[in-house]
C-alpha cells in the first residue's frame, strides 16, 4: 500500500511541475505516474553510468554537471513516453528542480502523518 501511496504522490508531483512549467505538458495523471515509474527506473539504471563516465567533469564542476545528467535523463523519459513533452533543455533542467522540491515537499508531509 506504501508504494501505491509514493507512486501517486510522485505522480502528483509530476502533473503539478508540469503545470508550474509551460515547457513541460502531460497528458493525464495516468501517464504522469507512468513518467514518475519511467524517471525511478532510468535513475536507478542509467544514471549511474553516467554518473561515472562524468566523473571529471563532474569534480571539474564541483557537482553541478549532476543537474545535467538530471535534464537528459527526464528528456530521454520524454522521447520514451508519449503524452509527456519538455521543450528543450532548459525546460528539462527547471522540470527536475521543481520536480525534486515538489517530491520532498510532499515526502516531508506524508512522513508527518504517520
Amino acid at each position: 500500500m506504501k508504494i501505491i501511496i509514493q507512486l501517486v504522490v510522485a505522480g502528483l508531483a509530476v502533473i503539478i511541475s508540469s503545470y508550474l512549467l509551460p515547457g513541460v505538458s502531460v497528458d493525464n495523471f495516468f501517464i504522469a505516474i507512468i513518467i514518475a515509474v519511467l524517471l525511478s527506473l532510468l535513475n536507478v539504471t542509467i544514471k549511474p553510468l553516467l554518473i561515472l563516465l562524468t566523473i571529471p567533469i563532474t569534480l571539474l564542476t564541483l557537482g553541478l554537471f549532476l543537474l545535467v545528467i538530471n535534464a537528459f535523463i527526464i528528456l530521454l523519459a520524454a522521447e520514451i513516453m508519449p503524452g509527456f513533452e519538455v521543450n528543450g533543455f532548459w525546460w528539462a533542467l527547471f522540470f527536475s528542480l521543481i520536480l525534486s522540491i515538489i517530491n520532498s515537499l510532499l515526502g516531508v508531509n506524508l512522513l508527518e502523518k504517520d
